[in-house]
């Protein structure tokens, strides 16, 4: 029997979750009164019902009573009914703007400001938090990028580390990410948009890495970045940081910071953590020409 409970800050995906959970073959109840929780633990566990898998949704919803559910799961410890907690979480910035762009309130602001909602949330939500067996962070996550990771953790039963490490490359000239934890300038290297034959292409084509990494700079350079990052993944992991957001940056966004981007990605896959690679501006100077 696999018990899941799903929680989380509101707008972070947790209904999302539970109906991928449900797609594969998960009984799922949402917002379920606290108070119930312990009884239907027990006729799941118990019962002569055919269920092997449920997954429980518990968010801010459940008002004070939220405060009970620590007694409640501390009780299914004690009396041998294992768990699992999945929290969702994403950044007050992100969860902000997903509200403004549903119109939906938040359901702690009331008349208030949305980020007056969500720290209030946060708070009440930290228990849970530190209980929890797997923490994702949704900021830079899309719903199928969401759905790969709970199948691997809740379908496919593969270890899951709960850092999430994007690799994201940029242009100069469009501004610098404003979720990037580190930034590096790569317009040192030589630039393809001054080959013709190589100006319309990206950074994924072959001729285009070939050019990049030939110079003698750029293995060095993404030796380099690759140590550091390395070496700083754990220290961030001590400090309780659950993502990091790399940005890699030439004048475009096209060539030089999508080759090294990617060159970066392939030296970190060794590494157990979340990874993903994102090119933000990658079509933008195709799209003005």
């Amino acid at each position: 029997m696999r018990l899941v409970v799903v929680t989380g800050m509101s707008g972070a995906g947790k209904s999302s979750v539970l109906k991928m959970l449900e797609d594969a073959g998960y009984f799922c109840v949402d917002n379920l009164p606290i108070q119930l929780i312990y009884k239907l633990v027990q006729l799941t566990f118990n019962g002569t019902q055919n269920i092997d898998k449920v997954a429980l949704g518990v968010d801010i919803r459940s008002g004070q009573a939220l405060e009970e559910l620590d007694e409640v799961l501390d009780l299914m410890s004690m009396d041998g009914y294992p768990y699992e907690i999945l929290f969702l979480d994403a950044s007050t910035e992100v969860l902000v703007k997903r509200y403004k762009e549903t119109r939906r309130t938040h359901p702690l602001s009331g008349a208030g400001r949305v980020e007056q909602g969500i720290e209030t949330e946060r708070n009440k939500l930290e228990f849970l938090k530190k209980k929890a067996n797997v923490i994702i962070d949704t900021s830079q996550l899309l719903i199928r990028e969401l759905k790969v990771q709970i199948d691997k953790i809740y379908l496919k039963n593969e270890k899951y580390n709960n850092f999430f490490i994007t690799v994201l490359s940029f242009g100069f000239k469009y501004g610098i990410p404003m979720d990037s934890d580190l930034v590096f300038d790569v317009r040192f290297l030589p630039n393809p948009y001054y080959i013709p034959k190589l100006r319309a292409k990206t950074g994924n084509d072959k001729d285009v890495k070939d050019y990049v990494m030939k110079s003698e700079m750029a293995p060095v350079f993404v030796k380099k970045l690759e140590d550091m990052i390395t070496f700083l993944i754990p220290n961030y992991i001590a400090e309780g940081k659950n993502q990091l957001v790399i940005s890699i940056g030439c004048t475009g966004g096209k060539h030089r910071s999508v080759t090294l981007a990617n060159e970066l990605a392939l030296r970190l896959q060794h590494l157990e953590y979340g990874l993903k690679v994102e090119h933000r501006d990658i079509m933008k100077d195709t799209l003005h020409s």
